[in-house]
């Protein structure tokens, strides 16, 4: 089963679940807002992808964030404290299928990975 992780307002997440829709993919969706995330998903995910990478440093909640508690992120655990207290703040949305993750939405990387 597919598992996507992102927030439903989010455009990006918005395009990612209507390409999944249209290419009848099932998934279950969970909402960072509602969910959460937790400490042992972010770490699987840090196995795929580096804390600066799954820490959005363009989004809102990084540009909220004072100088001071920016730089205090500067490893995958304080990556994984950030993410837990303020889930917007990862990239999105994170599509799990098998042993694959992928990061934010891109049509070619999808296709490839739900290729039938």
């Amino acid at each position: 089963m597919v598992k996507v992780y992102g927030i439903k307002n989010c455009t990006t997440v918005k395009n990612a679940l209507a390409w999944l829709d249209e290419n009848k993919i099932e998934y279950t969706f969970y909402d960072f807002k509602k969910d959460g995330v937790s400490e042992k998903d972010f770490r699987t995910w840090l196995k795929y992808y580096p804390w600066n990478i799954l820490i959005n440093q363009k989004s809102h909640t990084w540009k909220g964030l004072t100088e001071k508690e920016r730089k205090i992120i500067k490893d995958d655990d304080s990556a994984i404290q950030i993410g837990i207290e303020k889930p917007s703040i990862i990239k999105r949305p994170v599509v799990v299928s098998g042993k694959k993750i992928l990061l934010g939405f891109n049509k070619e990387e999808y296709k490839e990975l739900f290729k039938k």
